[in-house]
């Protein structure tokens, strides 16, 4: 089946202009981090090199991984609330500027890295902290810098003030 024009996305990109993106073509921010969590357990069980936390203390991870999950549910629920977009490449309906949005413009991904970081302590060895770095910076050029330029165009000065109020992560 080939895709039609309608079916991909105009996106504009600062810098850049606008380009055209194929949506099917870029797996969406769950699937980078399904696939970090598989990196981090085989890190962890294929080179665990140091063991940086002992049993028990390692089960503190269990507190960042549920307060992750916890932020991306009261999270999903805003966008649910406001009846505006979870997946990134699509126009939002609404600029969301309660809850979580009050203290981060990414409070998904903050939530998927807090539950990255619970996985990493749970393990206990050093491998899997390597992952997150690479998953922060992934998620900062594939999907949050340009999703703050289609907000910014969606929403203009609205966007731009929420922008000098709030930080892109914490």
């Amino acid at each position: 089946m080939r895709m039609t024009e309608s079916s991909r996305i105009q996106r504009y990109e600062p810098g850049h202009g606008v380009r055209t993106v194929d949506p099917k073509k870029r797996p969406l921010p769950p699937t980078y981090f399904l696939v970090a969590i598989i990196v981090m357990i085989a890190a962890h069980l294929l080179f665990p090199l140091v063991t940086l936390i002992s049993t028990p203390w390692r089960y503190l991870g269990a507190l960042p991984l549920l307060m992750g999950v916890v932020l991306n549910l009261c999270t999903d629920r805003l966008f649910k609330k406001y009846g505006t977009e979870v997946k990134p490449f699509r126009d939002s309906s609404a600029l969301i500027l309660e809850g979580s949005f009050r203290f981060s413009r990414n409070p998904m991904y903050v939530g998927a890295l807090m539950i990255l970081i619970g996985i990493c302590l749970l393990l206990g060895s050093a491998t899997p902290f390597a992952v997150v770095p690479i998953i922060f910076w992934l998620a900062t050029v594939h999907f949050i810098v340009p999703e703050e330029g289609d907000l910014e165009r969606q929403f203009g000065d609205n966007y731009l003030e929420y922008k000098r109020r709030v930080r892109r992560w914490l």
